[in-house]
């Protein structure tokens, strides 16, 4: 079959999202709820999937089919909750084109348009939550308790939205939001605790990633590894790959990243005869005198120091 390569919708409205997908113009023009819950959205019109202008918060319940996100794929046989941003892509898995998986989709979601936020502590504060930048296969996962909670969070804006629009409405909606996002950013830190094995198995492939980078030289060709890279490698999203370290060891996987590297430095240094430069430009560094400030701001002692302990 020949593959498609149109270019995705872009939503430049939320009116325009929902006429698409089959739904009434929002009674709000920078928010919406679209309950696909009991009529599942109709995603035919965008079979190439289409480009975010807006935030999207959508729960999907126990369905089944491959949606695809960027170059990942995600199988929502359990549900869960999807964040994304503006300017992100989302589209259906090829073989939903093929007729192999249906294009209607069970969701319920919340389009919501920055200018929203204006004025709002929450339009600053939304960048905190790093969910909004996980891949779709980082989707949260609900136990039947959280899932009441969430959804009668997304019910109450949703009935604030279709029934009192008033001088008030945009604080009520505000604050169901703000919480909506505080219990998704604790249920995932619950998501990475109780998935252990599966958090456990990328912490090593983490670290094994890390270490097969130092111990192949590649900092001489492609300078110090960078949180984007290695999450490249292990086929997460670098948000996502953070907060699990955060949440297993206490550190992120920048902080990972230093603490190789200078485990790595005091090895040169306590075993070698090569200078301070000479290890700075094998670790990665472009410029020695940046690895001797990150070697002291660690250490408390200048490479040489260091050094002069094993003289």
């Amino acid at each position: 079959m020949k593959k498609n390569t149109h270019a995705p919708l872009k939503f430049a409205s939320l009116t325009e999202a929902a006429k698409t997908l089959g739904f009434p113009p929002p009674q709000h023009p920078l928010i919406t709820v679209m309950n696909g819950i009991d009529r599942p959205l109709d995603f035919t019109s965008v079979p190439d999937g289409h480009v975010l202008s807006f935030y999207k918060i959508a729960f999907r319940p126990n369905i089944g089919g491959l949606v695809r996100y960027g170059q990942t794929h995600f199988d929502y046989n359990e549900g869960g909750l999807f964040f994304a941003a503006p300017g992100q892509i989302v589209a259906p898995d090829e073989r939903a084109n093929a007729g192999e998986a249906p294009c209607t989709r069970q969701e319920i979601a919340i389009l919501m348009h920055p200018d929203f936020l204006l004025h709002y502590p929450l339009a600053a504060k939304i960048k905190k939550y790093r969910f909004f930048s996980y891949a779709v296969n980082e989707a949260l996962h609900l136990s039947e308790k959280e899932k009441d909670i969430i959804l009668n969070l997304f019910r109450n804006i949703e009935e604030e939205l279709n029934s009192r629009i008033d001088e008030l409405s945009q604080d009520v909606v505000m604050a169901q939001l703000e919480l909506l996002l505080n219990y998704a950013q604790r249920f995932y830190k619950r998501q990475f605790i109780t998935r252990k094995t599966i958090s456990n198995s990328l912490l090593q492939q983490f670290e094994e990633t890390l270490d097969s980078y130092f111990n192949d030289e590649q900092p001489l060709f492609q300078g110090i590894p960078t949180v984007q890279n290695l999450a490249d490698r292990l086929a997460i999203s670098p948000g996502y790959l953070s907060d699990m370290l955060r949440t297993l060891t206490g550190q992120n996987a920048q902080q990972h990243i230093h603490e190789k590297l200078i485990e790595k430095a005091k090895e040169r240094l306590s075993t070698t005869n090569l200078s301070v430069s000479e290890i700075a430009y094998e670790l990665g560094f472009e410029h020695p005198q940046s690895f001797s400030k990150l070697f002291k701001t660690k250490t408390r002692q200048s490479p040489l120091e260091f050094r002069a302990g094993f003289a």
